[in-house]
């Protein structure tokens, strides 16, 4: 048995910029699933909102989120992120970021305004804003001798107390599994982080990477924790059409910066569905793109910014241009073609300001985590941002709260199970649990494709519980029984909300519902007695 401190599930940018921050004081462990640069911060291109112009004002980025998670968004925890902003981008800078720079300004860094932002105030590094991010806190974090990287790990479950019998111990850890040995072992931890990431793989198409299983959503589940709003998943707009390309997104900045949203006979549709046109937040794009695309049957639309330079080009999307001309497509010269593709899981794990969820010991931040921030749709580049201000949050209250890892911890037990014998039971319910979401819990949505997606999904929990409980687990069982569970929470939550809003939208309930409410669903498993610590403040 391992011990720590510290034990962070996730190594991007939110459980990175966390373990920097404790690390001179505990002794931390970041579990990464894969390797530890393959995360899903360095999927975004983008950038992070900040206010640093003067002409700016917290109170503008403030109503900016509010009007993009449609009134939805939790005001303190709103507040609490967007006036952390600049001190967010100057923790980044402090740490070596090298934010694309404006000579020009006083401030000497280039912002740019995405869709839903009344002002520019994307603090970037290009097109690949998370790329150097990573880069930069990567290269930190191996150096720190306090931080202990477990790469090819994978989280199995949370180790709580209420399941040993010990009510009041909270969380005590996790078991983990060595995807190089193939054995699971447990590890103890005073204080244990889930960092990671979305549910994108819960879909079809998605702009995530591979590792965005919902695990650490489906484990708090598990443990007792609240989730809230996980009917709200962010549809990118613009991901690129290709048969040769994976899941390529197209930064939400090229539209920022003049892209214009065209038919193949080349004419723009945005102006008739939205007065804000390209400019318009996401969840309004998504719809527009999906109503075309359904309404004349084609397989994409196109993107257009090729009225721009190719110096212009060239500099503010050296990333998007490259990839695009590996695939014979020519941006200075020949629209891209984008669909829609799940990005962006805005639901999660319930906390509070300073990270904590409901379970003493255990705290959420990142995608992972519902803080509130993003309402019914996050506004374009807050999730960056919302992943240092909360890790800077949580590593207060840690500090501030130190707890001893246990000493002993019950280990995996795998005298009862034996070597799966159909593999090829995986790859089928992977693939039609992906597919039915895809068709009948997408952009948008009604009561009789979600009670068909909840009929399926009762019927593969059951087989892969059968298939838990029997078998050796392996990384895809385990990620296949979280996207499970993700997807029913997912679900659930859609068939509670009875009105259409933000990224929810409801065929059989198109108004919008006079009062805005979270959606928070409680595990009637939760033990009763125990204190739900995020209710103390």
């Amino acid at each position: 048995m391992k011990r720590f401190d510290v034990l962070i599930l996730g190594s991007g940018l939110a459980g990175q910029s966390l373990a920097l921050r404790l690390a001179d004081h505990l002794q931390v462990a970041l579990v990464s699933k894969r390797h530890i640069e393959d995360g899903a911060s360095a999927w975004a291109q983008g950038g992070i909102a900040a206010v640093i112009d003067p002409s700016d004002s917290t109170a503008a980025h403030y109503e900016d989120t509010q009007i993009a998670g449609a009134q939805l968004c939790d005001p303190a925890a709103t507040h609490f992120v967007v006036e952390h902003g600049a001190a967010a981008i100057q923790w980044l800078r402090e740490q070596g970021v090298p934010f694309t720079p404006d000579s020009d300004t006083a401030w000497g860094m280039h912002l740019t305004r995405e869709g839903g932002h009344s002002h520019r105030r994307i603090v970037h590094v290009a097109d690949a804003t998370g790329a150097a991010v990573q880069e930069t806190l990567i290269d930190r974090v191996k150096r720190h001798p306090n931080i202990q990287i477990m790469e090819n790990h994978v989280a199995v479950d949370l180790i709580v107390g209420h399941k040993l019998g010990q009510p009041e111990a909270g969380c005590l850890g996790a078991y983990l599994l060595n995807n190089d040995s193939g054995h699971v072992e447990a590890c103890a931890a005073g204080h244990t982080v889930l960092a990671t990431g979305g549910a994108g793989k819960v879909y079809l198409y998605t702009t995530n990477p591979d590792t965005s299983t919902g695990d650490g959503i489906a484990m708090a589940w598990r443990a007792g924790c609240r989730i809230s709003n996980m009917e709200f998943i962010q549809f990118h707009p613009t991901c690129l059409y290709h048969p040769q390309a994976k899941s390529f997104l197209i930064s939400e900045a090229v539209r920022g910066e003049g892209g214009l949203l065209r038919l193949p006979d080349g004419t723009r549709f945005m102006p008739k569905h939205d007065p804000r046109g390209e400019l318009a937040p996401r969840d309004v794009v998504a719809r527009a793109i999906d109503f075309e695309m359904k309404k004349r049957g084609i397989d994409s639309v196109f993107l257009d910014i090729s009225h721009k330079s190719p110096e212009f080009l060239q500099e503010h999307f050296p990333t998007i241009s490259a990839r695009c001309l590996e695939l014979g497509i020519d941006i200075s010269k020949q629209p891209i073609p984008v669909v829609p593709a799940a990005h962006y899981t805005c639901g999660g794990v319930q906390i509070d300001l300073r990270a904590r969820t409901d379970l003493p010991g255990l705290y959420a931040i990142g995608e992972t985590a519902c803080s509130g921030l993003h309402g019914a749709n996050r506004l374009a580049s807050n999730s960056l941002l919302e992943c240092v201000v909360f890790g800077e949050s949580a590593a207060r209250d840690i500090l501030a709260n130190r707890r001893s890892a246990p000493n002993s911890l019950p280990a995996w037990d795998e005298s009862r199970v034996s070597d799966a014998d159909e593999e090829v039971v995986i790859s089928h319910n992977w693939d039609e649990l992906r597919r039915f979401m895809w068709d009948y819990v997408g952009i948008v949505r009604t009561n009789k494709r979600l009670e068909r997606a909840q009929h399926r999904i009762k019927l593969l929990m059951r087989e892969i519980d059968d298939y838990y409980s029997n078998f050796r687990i392996g990384n895809d069982l385990i990620e296949l029984r979280n996207l499970v569970t993700t997807a029913d929470l997912i679900v659930r939550s859609a068939l509670r909300r009875k009105e259409s809003r933000g990224l929810h939208f409801s065929k059989d309930y198109p108004q919008l519902a006079a009062q805005a409410r979270p959606t928070v669903l409680s595990n009637p498993r939760w033990p009763s007695g125990l204190k739900r610590w995020s209710q103390e403040g």
